[in-house]
């Protein structure tokens, strides 16, 4: 009977072993995801030029494109709203939040550090480039894992020459 009582335990302990495996994978490939549509849309906002300034030799991003370029990356990628609630059917279900959005254009020196001590994030840039940090929450799946929160970082430049 002791050995019945002893493999039911066991059997227990070795799923909820599986069960925490499993949500770390899950969070793992969350914060992929999340990456990836970070990058995507600090790219897609990095390539829209002011093309007045750039007709007169400056190279500049239009922020008003930027942004909305980055919100429409971010949107399709991660699959949320405007307000950035997920849809259904998605991966996430906690609200994306954009954190910062920051376009460093031809006012700066080059190359220019841009440093946030609040989010732990230095970048270098070479060129005027977009800087984006947004928040993201770790949908679990079980409850043995706490809530993961991360801030996901990305900077891109532009493709002009400067």
């Amino acid at each position: 009977m002791y050995k019945l009582l002893l493999l039911t335990m066991l059997s227990v302990v070795w799923m909820m072993m599986q069960t925490l495996q499993f949500d770390g994978e899950l969070a793992m490939r969350t914060l992929f995801y999340g990456k990836h549509a970070v990058n995507r849309a600090v790219h897609a906002a990095a390539q829209r030029l002011d093309m007045e300034a750039l007709a007169n030799g400056v190279v500049r991003i239009d922020p008003q494109a930027a942004e909305a370029a980055a919100l429409a990356y971010l949107q399709a990628n991660l699959r949320i709203d405007r307000n950035g609630v997920p849809l259904p059917g998605t991966r996430l279900r906690d609200r994306v939040e954009v954190l910062v959005f920051r376009i460093v254009n031809e006012g700066e020196f080059f190359p220019y550090t841009y440093r946030n001590e609040a989010y732990d994030y230095e970048v270098t840039l070479r060129k005027p480039g977009v800087v984006l940090i947004v928040r993201v929450r770790n949908p679990r799946v079980f409850a043995m894992l706490e809530p993961i929160e991360w801030a996901i970082k990305g900077a891109a430049e532009t493709v002009a020459a400067v």
